[in-house]
């Protein structure tokens, strides 16, 4: 049976009840997710690997999607990276995305490597979502991992850079004032990946040089009109022959997903499906999904 035939769950509370999880389960490992005996199936060939945002981990971030990718059979893996080396109590020592990306794709990298030797395979997929879309993106085009990731499924990516609550404009005038370092210094013990997400970073503007994308590497980003933490939510459109671009609200007017929640209902769950196997696409229904928890 494809993928695209599973019935993605409708998980109660949508994305936040990931950190529900995580508070039972303090740097636990969802079910299912991270079995190193999981051996990929003829039908789905090639593990996943799901890359979470910011302030989230493994668990929180994709309690509502991994059971329904697992229950169709995939083999599933998520790290956490990203955690501040100053976290040494929870819950800050079990909550990433806030360290350095560049240190952060290098986490990812050697845990794809770890996969793949587990998994006796070549390749991956690989589905992230939100600062996840940077950090994996980043490690695909400029760390080596094109050659061994196949597709690249963007939840509400950030490919041009987040001017979400000023901080592009933040620094910018920064840069002009040349107070850019000193600004740098103060955000880098307390999450100097917000910074990095910025449009105009050096790091922003190291993965868009030419484009963000890999050659070889298929790409599908997922976005909504109602991000409120991508801004604009076109951030992640960036046309381009290995890339298919959805806004969810183009084929529903129902859906008012937001930025967390848009891989965390049954139209966010079957656009992934679709995208890892798109020869078992199935219609993705139009239902009506709340604003915020989806």
């Amino acid at each position: 049976m494809g993928s695209a035939n599973a019935e993605p769950t409708a998980v109660p509370g949508g994305f936040f009840a990931g950190y529900a999880a995580e508070a039972a389960n303090h740097g636990g490992t969802l079910p299912g997710v991270n079995d190193w005996d999981c051996e990929p199936t003829p039908e789905h060939s090639l593990p996943v690997v799901l890359v979470h945002g910011t302030a989230a981990n493994a668990q929180i971030n994709w309690n509502a999607m991994a059971p329904t990718l697992k229950s169709e059979g995939y083999c599933l893996f998520a790290p956490t990276f990203g955690i501040l080396p100053t976290a040494t109590n929870w819950p800050l020592d079990s909550v990433g995305g806030l360290a350095s990306m560049y240190d952060s794709a290098a986490q990812v990298g050697e845990f794809v490597d770890n996969v793949l030797a587990a998994t006796k395979t070549d390749k991956v997929d690989m589905v992230a979502h939100s600062e996840g879309t940077l950090v994996g993106g980043y490690y695909v085009k400029l760390l080596g991992g094109a050659e061994v990731v196949d597709k690249f499924i963007a939840l509400t990516p950030v490919w041009k850079g987040n001017e979400a609550h000023g901080a592009g404009i933040a620094l910018d005038l920064a840069t002009q004032l040349g107070t850019k370092d000193q600004m740098l210094e103060f955000w880098d013990p307390v999450a100097p990946a917000l910074l990095q997400m910025a449009k105009g970073s050096d790091f922003m503007n190291e993965i868009t040089e030419g484009g963000p994308y890999a050659p070889g590497v298929k790409y599908t980003n997922i976005m909504t009109r109602y991000d409120d933490m991508v801004m604009p939510y076109t951030a992640g459109y960036i046309e381009a022959p290995n890339a298919t671009n959805i806004v969810v609200q183009d084929s529903c007017d129902q859906d008012f997903s937001g930025h967390a929640s848009v891989g965390a209902n049954v139209r966010g769950q079957q656009f992934v499906l679709n995208a890892l196997d798109p020869a078992n696409a199935e219609s993705v229904p139009c239902v009506f999904v709340p604003p915020m928890i989806g």
